[in-house]
């Protein structure tokens, strides 16, 4: 179900496949869907990135620009001068009080991922896997560091206006384009070695989408890469976790029109559902979980990986 690896990073190897790796995540952003800012300022995210990992957390994985539905990127997004100025403080006082700390910067701008590594990040987590912008391959090869390329389908200015796929188009895309792009990404000067593959749930997959992508992650081991999987606090959780609107405490017994309305759960109330997918992810052979809720992650993981090891 799992194969094992050694992901070489940075400034050491790590080995993959015997126990889940979780990877907690830190947004220094004013805007994330999942905290909205709750850990925009310095010393917040400092002190939220030190917790995590006194939770448990494995790798850090910190970001300054929302990737969330409908944002723009690129020109139209926040610029590699802003969010260095909000990452790079993170990143260096993080080292400077755990200098074991393992650091990942999630971005899709080469410049941001050079200035980082420089200052003690060992993983780039690109969620455009290197298409973004055109000098960020290059640059990879360059930091001979570890590298995260996920899937995603169109920008997510451009998600809300995407075709569906059904379960077996959208598997058949992921691996399709992950092999494409992973492909080029050596062919720019990376190591295979360095390379993580995501699936990217969520990431122009809509809500059905992503349940058969989750159920057959196991079939992209076929692309010989390590997996990652970030389901966590998801909106395909919070759209399955909906809870029908009591019209008839608020309005009476009568009709009216958006009774049958679904809300979905808002994020701070998915973490079950995001712990069911954790664990489904890792029963399916995902190396590295990707979550905002580490101790609980933690432990699920422990519990899946006793389950992993008496199949094998």
């Amino acid at each position: 179900m799992r194969p094992g690896y050694e992901w070489k990073l940075a400034r050491r190897g790590l080995e993959l496949g015997a126990r889940t790796l979780v990877m907690g995540v830190v947004n220094v952003t004013p805007d994330s869907f999942s905290d909205a800012g709750r850990h925009f300022s310095q010393e917040s995210a400092v002190q939220h990135a030190l917790q995590l990992l006194d939770e448990g957390a494995n790798i850090l994985d910190i970001g300054g620009e929302s990737t969330r539905p409908g944002v723009k990127t690129g020109e139209g997004g926040v610029t590699a001068a802003e969010e260095l100025g909000r990452v790079l403080p993170v990143i260096v006082e993080v080292h400077r009080q755990r200098p074991s700390a393992l650091i990942s910067i999630d971005t899709y701008k080469a410049e941001v991922a050079r200035a980082c590594v420089r200052a003690g990040a060992e993983i780039v987590n690109d969620v455009s896997a290197a298409r973004w912008d055109p000098e960020m391959s290059r640059m990879l090869a360059e930091l001979k560091c570890g590298v995260v390329l996920m899937h995603a389908r169109g920008r997510p200015e451009e998600w809300r206006t995407l075709p569906r796929l059904s379960g077996d188009a959208m598997l058949e895309l992921v691996g399709h384009e992950l092999r494409e792009w992973s492909a080029a990404v050596i062919a720019a000067g990376v190591q295979r070695e360095h390379i993580v593959l995501d699936p990217g749930f969520g990431f122009g997959k809509n809500f059905e989408e992503n349940y058969p992508l989750l159920a057959r992650l196991n079939q992209l081991h076929s692309l010989k890469f390590p997996l990652l999987a970030g389901t966590s606090r998801k909106s395909f959780i919070g759209h399955t976790l909906a809870r029908e609107l009591d019209s008839t405490k608020e309005q009476g017994s009568s009709e009216k029109k958006g009774s049958s309305e679904k809300k979905d759960a808002p994020p701070d109330q998915r973490l079950y559902g995001t712990l069911a997918t954790v664990t489904a992810a890792i029963l399916r052979g995902a190396h590295i979980v990707r979550v905002h809720d580490v101790k609980p992650a933690v432990e699920a993981a422990r519990v899946a990986d006793a389950i992993l090891a008496t199949n094998v």
